[in-house]
């Protein structure tokens, strides 16, 4: 499959989406709920699939709602009352670095439950990568920052979070073998919807919403629109084409997108030993890529 423009584009698109929604995240959850903020951004990316989908005319898979709830209540609820709690209590950059180098691993996992092959080259790139990873997270330490019994619990959150979007990217995998990208995610992210629904009305039942400031809608509409509704469908078009556990290879990305971002956005410099990390976790993602892509693909299409 000789798209590589295309899987550049998608790639670096969801990098950047995924890298900065930690940001906007953080913003958000000092002025409002964390669970309140995670339900609101749901239900703004709902609105925009549910428009997409209207546009396109694409169906809903209604008849696979078992699996897709699974999925939702995974990578929805589970993920974001885990990953928006944990933001409460750790920096963003924790969050930024642990979740995008603890999912590749979580999926390929999850992933061999429905016989995707842990190759010997794959292996040997979600080593490299994590490696680099760590040169990325070593590095940020240097920054400072003290470490605290709150902070490793909010830690510990943003590890069980990425099981399980390694579990919900899995389930995806079966679910988009047979269905469209967008019908899929349009449904999970209804489903998950309603069920953070109850949650993010228990600080304040939403009375707060309408006295939200400008910044804060500006984050829930950044994480709502882009790290959701055009991150998941790119997220799980590259599940569809290249299988749950190499697709998830890219948020080794995140971390160097979330650099990048930090450097144009908040003028923050890394340090070299940051740069050299980002540079060793693109070897390892291309070292899982190469000569991966077509075999996966023909799996896919085929099923």
């Amino acid at each position: 499959m000789r798209r590589t423009p295309l899987v550049l584009a998608a790639y670096a698109t969801l990098s950047l989406t995924l890298g900065g929604q930690w940001i906007a995240a953080k913003l958000g959850v000092t002025a409002v709920p964390a669970l309140e903020l995670s339900t609101m951004r749901f239900a703004i990316a709902s609105v925009v699939l549910v428009a997409a989908c209207g546009v396109t005319r694409t169906p809903l898979p209604f008849g696979r709602w078992r699996p897709i709830a699974a999925a939702a209540a995974c990578g929805v609820l589970g993920f974001n009352t885990l990953a928006f709690l944990g933001l409460s209590l750790t920096p963003a950059s924790d969050t930024a670095l642990i979740i995008p180098t603890t999912i590749p691993l979580a999926t390929a996992l999850f992933a061999t439950l429905i016989h995707e092959r842990l190759t010997a080259r794959r292996l040997v790139g979600f080593a490299i990568a994590t490696v680099g990873a760590a040169l990325v997270i070593v590095g940020g330490q240097q920054a400072g920052g003290e470490a605290s019994s709150e902070r490793l619990r909010g830690d510990l959150m943003e590890l069980g979070a990425a099981a399980l979007w390694g579990a919900s990217l899995t389930i995806g995998a079966l679910v988009v073998r047979k269905e469209t990208v967008l019908g899929y995610v349009t449904l999970m992210v209804l489903i998950g919807t309603a069920m953070l629904l109850p949650l993010g009305a228990v600080p304040q039942a939403y009375r707060d919403v309408p006295s939200w400031t400008a910044e804060t809608w500006l984050a829930a509409g950044f994480l709502g629109v882009f790290s959701t509704a055009v991150a998941f469908v790119l997220f799980l078009w590259a599940v569809r084409h290249f299988g749950a556990s190499l697709a998830a290879m890219v948020t080794y990305l995140t971390p160097v997108a979330a650099l990048l971002l930090a450097f144009i956005i908040l003028a923050e410099r890394p340090l070299w030993l940051q740069l050299v990390g980002g540079a060793v976790i693109v070897m390892g993602v291309r070292a899982a890529a190469t000569r991966s892509h077509p075999v996966v693909a023909q799996g896919a299409v085929a099923a």
